[in-house]
């Protein structure tokens, strides 16, 4: 394969790699436009590999979305819905969501990720009792919950700073953030597809305050809609950035756009070529940022399967209940159990190696 890459144009990158040297943003933005997709997943693999060798994670969790009702209106979104009492809204009353981690107490679980709309007229105590509920039932439970655009809706609505909010719920048992809501940080971008949401530098700030508090976190990037390459590239590297300042960053999360029953319908989703060669680009330009995650429910099975040879060491975990990718048009199941993802990884030929939130390996299969 390194005669491939030689024949793509990107030897001088390959070199770059190979001696730890920090690739560009003319770098990267060349990576997207080389017309040899191979030749730049071979590139991302060899860089994979010598992170992580076969090695790749998974673990046993459970995806939560106690209401959908939301004040933001993005362009994309085919889950929030504006109000309560608007046709599928819902609010779970906190029984409710604790009844989903009560109802799997046979099941090995080690983390819920709890993802929401922006709802206007809940207390801030739904959500501290809603962290509190979940320990109680299982205090060794992993919490990720909450994006960083919830916090700052929280801290907005309530009357409280970021850093009160995060300090609250850390108090009443959060553990982590996922890494939702980043969408594209370009201005540009934000503008059209985000309304009502905070902005980039907002959302890297919350992130920041996360890991000065000792949380780790993750960071996603929506691709495949209105997005340049360019500006793809931008979002790479001022998530390298903040890495480079805090290291609290775990996983990069690229997140397809699935165009079904939204604004956005009229465009189409993010073919499995560009799929790939979003998750190997990420592994080339993210030099500081230890996993790349291909979300099996956003790219689809298969291409997340495919996506282990282009930069992937990690696709996520069992899941249970999604409903966010799900109202918009996912086809993927709505969960898979861990023999499942074993098989997929083993028939990839990759091992894998089931991790808790924080990477600790919790078992492995030979």
């Amino acid at each position: 394969m390194r005669s491939r890459i030689q024949s793509a144009g990107l030897g001088d990158i390959e070199q770059k790699v190979a001696a730890g040297e920090r690739l560009t943003f003319a770098d990267g933005v060349r990576l997207f436009d080389t017309p040899d997709l191979l030749a730049v997943g071979a590139l991302a693999n060899l860089e994979r590999e010598r992170r992580h060798g076969a090695r790749t994670y998974y673990n046993y969790n459970i995806r939560l979305e106690a209401t959908n009702v939301c004040t933001a209106s993005c362009l994309f979104c085919s889950f929030a819905r504006l109000k309560p009492g608007d046709p599928g809204a819902y609010t779970m009353s906190l029984e409710q969501a604790w009844e989903k981690l009560r109802s799997r107490s046979h099941q090995p679980l080690t983390e819920i990720h709890v993802v929401n709309g922006l709802h206007p007229d809940l207390p801030f105590s739904y959500y501290t009792d809603l962290l509190d509920g979940f320990k109680k039932i299982r205090p060794d439970i992993h919490l990720k919950c909450f994006t960083a655009v919830e916090i700052a809706f929280f801290a907005d609505l309530y009357g409280m700073t970021d850093e009160q909010v995060l300090r609250e719920l850390m108090k009443a048992g959060l553990d982590s953030l996922p890494g939702g809501g980043a969408e594209i940080f370009a201005e540009r971008v934000r503008k059209k597809i985000s309304q009502g949401k905070c902005g980039a530098d907002r959302y890297l700030d919350i992130h920041r305050l996360a890991h000065q508090l000792g949380m780790r976190s993750n960071v996603t990037m929506l691709y495949g809609h209105i997005e340049t390459n360019d500006e793809r590239i931008d979002h790479m590297l001022r998530v390298r950035a903040l890495q480079d300042e805090t290291g609290g960053f775990q996983a990069f999360i690229p997140l397809a756009f699935h165009p079904d029953n939204n604004q956005m319908r009229k465009l189409p989703a993010p073919t499995a070529a560009d799929t790939l060669r979003v998750h190997a680009v990420a592994r080339l330009m993210l030099d500081n940022v230890a996993h790349i995650k291909a979300f099996w429910v956003a790219t689809g099975v298969d291409v997340a399967q495919a996506a282990l040879w282009f930069g992937a060491d990690d696709l996520d975990g069992t899941v249970q209940e999604e409903r966010i990718y799900h109202m918009a048009g996912s086809s993927t199941p709505e969960t898979m159990t861990t023999k499942q993802i074993q098989r997929l990884i083993a028939a990839a030929g990759r091992q894998p190696l089931e991790r808790d939130t924080l990477y600790n390996i919790v078992s492995s299969v030979a």
